[in-house]
């Protein structure tokens, strides 16, 4: 079962998933006449001059735009900023880190479109503000078909994420814990770690989308601000290292051999298929996930949440992932023997000592755990848009057991299975932004000739 899934994952995520993702991204950015950079600083005065704490009190289900960010950056930043960083350090080599940042580029155009059409399709259910592909998916492709569509799509994102996908965050709090614990001769079963993630999971769970939005707009900033803080102390107590990182990551997206070594056997295709692979799912730019928080946002109109998200991009490839490819590579850990986050936590361990694999473990508990509760908020839009109330009622039991049951296993196939469901959402998503370009061409052209923010 295994060997087929990572298959059918080689050929989505080595082949279809880079043209389809990387085409769309480089489209919309020709299309918007290079968004991401022109409207890069209204992007960020929106982002930072909508920054509050005070929260939305509508009672409509709908979030500030901070709050939409937050959300989404929650469940971007996860894993894959700690352990995906490393994974694609170790399969493409440095080089990879150089595709990772050209796709990122390009996807923030992708992520532009994707979040303007949450907005302009946004509709409102059982008294609460919703939205998110499902909605621009019927309203391009009418009829049945249209619907059929949908409901695939809906169905992928509560397996991808809700089901598979906060089974693997809790599996990876669960071993970087054990790894602590193991260290320092500490028996704690990591059934009880994952129980405790699902008690604080399932409150907020209770508390709904005002308990979920207040949550997270303080979480990401300071998880955030944590690492970044811890990550730079590191960088910079190895700062003559920092030229020698530059060097490995551009040498090695053209010619990975010159860096390491003959006997490496990665080439360019292998750095680029790494790096577009890993940043594409880092980000979430394309898959059709993040939309669901931006269209709850209370934005003045659907341009400024496409600038809005497209800062949430750069956040989390530009920053927060940099942070964990120059961290290792300018400790010297790259040829430890160590993968995914344990290779984090080797160069923490190198540059902060014993306090250093503790550091990344409570840093990955925030981000795994604000994943957690971004992907379960996703998967309910679409249960309930498939079952109803008490369908979605019951899909968060099953994501708090699935919480739970993740934190013991080794799960190496789940962890293929949602690279394959994640990869799959992909498709009907890239479909209907492709076939509302027009669409989201207008809504940029209307709303850019307005004046900027008022901060």
């Amino acid at each position: 079962m295994l060997s087929m899934v990572n298959k059918a994952n080689d050929f989505l995520w080595n082949v279809l998933l880079i043209v389809v993702l990387c085409g769309t991204g480089i489209f919309f950015t020709i299309r918007l006449k290079f968004i991401q950079i022109r409207k890069f600083g209204e992007g960020c005065k929106l982002v930072f001059g909508h920054m509050s704490l005070k929260g939305n009190r509508s009672g409509k289900g709908e979030m500030t735009p901070f709050q939409s960010l937050a959300t989404a950056i929650a469940a971007q930043v996860g894993t894959g900023n700690l352990a995906g960083a490393a994974t694609a350090l170790l399969g493409g080599g440095p080089g990879a880190i150089f595709w990772m940042w050209v796709s990122a580029f390009f996807g923030m155009a992708t992520i532009y479109a994707e979040a303007s059409l949450a907005q302009q399709y946004k509709t409102v259910m059982d008294g609460e503000v919703t939205g998110g592909p499902i909605y621009y998916i019927k309203a391009v492709f009418k009829g049945r078909g249209g619907k059929i569509l949908a409901g695939i799509f809906a169905l992928l994102v509560i397996l991808a994420l809700g089901f598979m996908g906060n089974m693997v965050q809790s599996n990876s709090i669960g071993d970087a814990f054990s790894k602590v614990f193991e260290a320092r001769n500490i028996s704690i079963s990591p059934v009880i770690i994952g129980i405790v993630l699902a008690v604080f999971a399932g409150f907020i769970f209770i508390g709904g989308t005002s308990r979920l939005a207040a949550v997270v707009e303080k979480i990401v900033p300071f998880m955030a601000g944590i690492y970044i803080i811890g990550s730079l102390i590191l960088i910079f107590s190895n700062i003559s290292q920092i030229p020698v990182a530059f060097r490995m990551i551009f040498v090695g997206a053209f010619h990975p051999k010159a860096v390491l070594g003959a006997g490496a056997g990665i080439a360019v295709r292998e750095a680029l298929r790494f790096g577009v692979a890993r940043g594409l799912f880092s980000n979430e730019a394309g898959m059709g996930s993040t939309p669901h928080a931006h269209a709850r946002a209370t934005a003045k109109n659907p341009h400024e949440q496409g600038l809005t998200a497209m800062i949430s991009v750069f956040i989390d490839t530009f920053i927060i992932l940099n942070l964990t490819v120059f961290s290792i590579l300018t400790s010297g850990v790259l040829d430890s023997g160590e993968s995914g986050v344990a290779l984090t936590q080797a160069a923490f361990l190198a540059g902060f000592g014993s306090v250093g694999d503790i550091f990344v473990a409570v840093c990955l508990l925030f981000f795994a755990f604000s994943t957690i509760l971004g992907w379960h908020f996703f998967g309910e839009i679409n249960a309930k848009y498939l079952f109803g109330k008490q369908g979605a009622k019951l899909y968060s039991l099953l994501v708090l057991a699935f919480i739970i049951t993740g934190s013991a296993l080794k799960v190496d196939l789940v962890w293929s299975l949602a690279d394959f469901f994640n990869g799959l959402m992909v498709l009907p998503n890239a479909l209907a932004l492709l076939a509302l370009s027009g669409t989201v061409a207008g809504i940029c052209k209307k709303f850019s000739m307005k004046a900027g923010p008022r901060l």
